[in-house]
């Protein structure tokens, strides 16, 4: 499985295809697809049958996945950015674990 640049909870612009410019935050990963759910994006219309959830059946308006390539997450300044990743060490345990950086300003995006 592969890691990737995203994770839930992250804001992200939509940088490829139809949604392109939007921004939301991401509801969902799916790394071994590599796509996201991002909330407002990729709105479709799918049909459900009658259930307890919609009684009537009917049409909703739903997120679908988008390629995980097709965003990337916001800087504090709110522009797109790419992401890197770099070992910081704990200070309190002494071990060493990775964290992803925002490439254009330096900061780190975990927290």
């Amino acid at each position: 499985m592969n890691k990737l640049h995203i994770k839930k909870g992250d804001m992200v612009r939509v940088v490829g295809g139809n949604s392109k410019g939007k921004e939301g935050k991401v509801l969902v990963v799916y790394p071994a697809k590599e796509r996201v759910i991002v909330e407002g994006v990729n709105m479709r219309v799918k049909h459900v049958r009658p259930s307890q959830l919609y009684p009537n059946g009917g049409r909703i308006e739903q997120e679908m996945p988008i390629h995980v390539s097709n965003v990337q997450p916001l800087d504090s300044n709110g522009n797109p950015t790419r992401v890197g990743r770099r070992a910081i060490e704990d200070a309190e345990t002494g071990k060493k674990r990775w964290v992803r950086y925002a490439v254009s300003t330096g900061e780190e995006l975990d927290s």
